[in-house]
């Protein structure tokens, strides 16, 4: 599918509900939309949906209603595809043919094969925000793994392979643009989330190839939060991920830059930002600020990188340049 937006702004009041849940929901997810008949008119809805690697990633924001994919949906609308979907904002419970009154916390992340049935109620009535992925199965994905049972089920905050499924998630969903090589970033997502459930084996070759990128991402969310600790370190990821040592540095060795170079990176990015959007603090603070510990170090790095000084990249970008 092409890149799809949509909002129920430019929809009169009285039909903006209607419109959802025929043209939105029935037709194209394959679900069944209710809200009782007074709070209709008050409805809002936002939906983002865009192709990547193969995938349909999609972003939605509404007000609180109950759905349900029934099995007319799923006769009238089926997929094949494995979900990832993760509940960004509004709590709810889940009613399957395997469980009932499944809680659905904010934050948590959700697998199931697409054509199953479910029911979720809200918990609160203030809206909801939705992040998922929907990834055609085929059987050279599979791996010989069985997907068409897997109904849907919050995974445990604690399970095995949930940090690196949720890492490599968050980048598909959040940055598409910025990862190459989209389709085999899509097909490890699909195999963590077959691994977080329970239907792959962490052996397989695939399975360690997938495991190596989710970590990747997992390391980098690491830097990208803790960029600015003088004492981030190659250990302290490890520690955080449960991996070796070793294991931190090889998996930044297929990126072409180690993770000392990319903290590098990360971190004279966050220096030349600052520099142009706070001219108030001095090149110094911000050298130390951006975790920097000295000096000379900085300024070395920053005119390799950028071929000019601080200063001079400060003067430029207050002249426009």
């Amino acid at each position: 599918m092409a890149m799809l937006n949509f909002s129920t702004d430019d929809i009169h009041p009285r039909d903006r509900f209607d419109h959802w849940c025929e043209v939105r929901g029935r037709h194209m997810f394959g679900v069944t939309i209710e809200l009782p008949r007074e709070r209709r008119p008050d409805f809002q809805g936002r939906f983002h949906a865009v192709p990547v690697g193969g995938a349909t990633v999609s972003n939605m924001s509404a007000s609180s209603y109950q759905i349900s994919r029934t099995r007319a949906d799923i006769a009238r609308v089926a997929s094949q595809s494995l979900c990832i979907g993760l509940q960004v904002r509004g709590p709810g419970l889940m009613n399957t043919d395997r469980a009932s009154g499944l809680q659905i916390r904010e934050g948590d992340l959700v697998v199931n094969h697409s054509d199953l049935p479910y029911a979720g109620t809200p918990v609160r009535t203030d809206g909801f925000d939705f992040r998922m992925m929907r990834i055609p199965l085929t059987p050279e994905l599979l791996l010989g793994a069985r997907a068409d049972d897997l109904f849907a089920e919050p995974l445990d905050r604690a399970a095995p392979f949930l940090r690196p499924l949720m890492a490599q998630f968050q980048a598909l969903t959040q940055h598409p643009a910025d990862i190459p090589g989209a389709e085999t970033e899509v097909a490890h997502a699909a195999r963590l989330a077959l691994l977080a459930r329970g239907r792959l084996a962490p052996g397989l070759p695939e399975s360690r190839a997938a495991l190596r990128s989710g970590f990747l991402h997992a390391a980098r969310e690491i830097l990208a939060r803790d960029l600015r600790l003088p004492e981030l370190s190659p250990a302290r990821v490890a520690r955080e991920l449960g991996i070796s040592l070793r294991q931190v540095h090889v998996l930044f060795e297929p990126t072409g830059l180690s993770f000392a170079r990319t903290l590098t990176s990360m971190r004279l990015a966050d220096a030349s930002r600052m520099l142009a959007e706070a001219p108030e603090r001095s090149v110094t603070d911000i050298a130390y600020l951006c975790g920097f510990d000295s000096i000379a170090t900085f300024y070395r790095v920053f005119r390799a990188a950028y071929a000019m000084t601080p200063r001079d990249a400060r003067a430029a970008a207050a002249q426009g340049g």
